[in-house]
């Protein structure tokens, strides 16, 4: 019984001493894929809550120049009274449109005037997505802000230009990126469809090329160069 309890003693000693090694979590490589990507565009990403007649409209923002300026979707603040644009730190600013767009686009251009520099998303080129193409939606649906999803381009409807993924796209989403797998912005997500009038998802969403979001955004710039 003596030689149990030294035995014991000896074990417990050399556990305190010299503990096990915690072996850190090992991902998939598509896991350290999404994960490398959300870690990298999450900082880029705003919420965007819009006081109109019918109470608030909610939907994302992307920041596209470091001094705060936002691409969403036209139609969050469309009617708006108050814009209220929430950075990923908690910090709430006062939105002013700046660019308003038009409904052929269902773009608009947000200014805030942050503390100090905000994080830039990339922006990609629309013109090279393939239909199978792997992409991420990132997004506030339904308030759970900056969720990540993953799927696919199921259809490139030029005609319409329009790109449809099974990415989980909701209320909420319209005005987030769509990412491929270099962080890169090739689509603007702006709704989804089914029997249900559009509350929740099926599988089938939609989102502008990102293409047509850089034609507005640098005739934003024109405009404002003519002005300086």
């Amino acid at each position: 019984m003596v030689i149990n309890k030294v035995f014991f003693t000896l074990i417990l000693c050399f556990l305190i001493l010299f503990p096990s090694p915690v072996f850190s979590q090992s991902y998939s490589a598509d896991e350290q894929v999404n994960i490398r990507i959300y870690e990298e565009v999450s900082p880029s990403i705003v919420n965007i809550d819009a006081d109109i007649s019918e109470g608030i409209s909610s939907g994302t923002g992307c920041i596209i120049s470091s001094n705060g300026l936002i691409l969403t979707s036209r139609h969050v603040v469309e009617g708006f009274k108050d814009i209220k644009i929430t950075l990923p730190n908690g910090r709430d600013y006062v939105g002013k449109i700046v660019t308003p767009g038009n409904n052929d686009s269902d773009f608009v251009l947000i200014k805030i005037s942050p503390d100090k520099p905000l994080q830039a998303i990339k922006l990609g080129d629309s013109s090279k997505i393939r239909v199978g193409q792997k992409v991420l939606a990132l997004g506030n649906p339904f308030g759970f802000n900056r969720t990540l999803t993953t799927g696919i381009i199921s259809r490139v409807d030029k005609k319409r230009n329009k790109i449809q993924t099974d990415a989980a796209i909701n209320p909420g989403s319209s005005g987030g990126p769509l990412l491929n797998l270099e962080g890169e912005v090739i689509g603007i997500n702006q709704s989804i469809y089914n029997p249900d009038n559009n509350k929740s998802n099926i599988g089938i969403g939609f989102a502008i090329p990102v293409n047509s979001a850089k034609r507005f955004i640098n005739e934003h710039n024109q405009i404002e160069s003519a002005i300086r």
